[in-house]
């Protein structure tokens, strides 16, 4: 059964997991072997799936680093493990991959009201529902769970010790963030 459970196309079961799907995380690597993994977020159903072997991210203003491009170009392959929060279920999608400009694409792909810059096209290899086990073991979804805010670093007191710019301040850094989230897809 393990074996099998894998398909190389999307159903109608996983189209649906799909389109109730907030939150995807993107995994590639460079020609080198370097690899990334990216979280990429947004309504419910903002990756579109045009057909039963094709899907579409919207890319979003992030950090501007541009790994996830880059690998795709590099290597043409991704692997996406689609999450639903407070579900314990995942759904994962390996494949080839691309990076799209064409506009008739982005203009299908406006989960904030306006087409992307560019978007990430996955040619379905394998799908397949992902084992809930680590979801479970770690409580992610109770938030009985959860640490208290200041029980770990924040990501400005993480990017300030990465950066080690003397004249830098938590404070500043913080306020950039604030900033980069208010203009998140623009």
């Amino acid at each position: 059964m393990v074996r099998r459970k894998a398909v190389d196309r999307i159903h109608d079961v996983a189209r649906a997991f799909i389109g109730r799907s907030s939150l995807v995380f993107v995994a590639t690597a460079d020609a080198e072997g370097r690899c990334d993994v990216t979280p990429r977020g947004g309504p419910a159903g903002f990756v579109a799936v045009l057909d039963e072997c094709t899907l579409a991210l919207p890319d979003a203003t992030g950090n501007k680093r541009l790994d996830s491009a880059h690998n795709i170009v590099e290597t043409g392959r991704a692997g996406l493990i689609f999450l639903i929060p407070g579900r314990e279920t995942t759904l994962r999608v390996n494949g080839k991959a691309c990076v799209s400009a064409d506009p008739r694409l982005l203009e299908q792909l406006t989960p904030v009201g306006k087409p992307p810059r560019s978007a990430i096209v996955v040619e379905v290899e394998e799908a397949y529902q992902h084992c809930p086990k680590a979801f479970l073991r770690s409580g992610a979804w109770k938030p009985e769970k959860w640490l208290p805010e200041d029980a770990a670093p924040s990501s400005a007191e993480i990017t300030l010790s990465h950066l080690d710019l003397p004249d830098l301040t938590l404070e500043q850094i913080r306020q950039s963030e604030r900033e980069s989230l208010l203009y998140r897809y623009e």
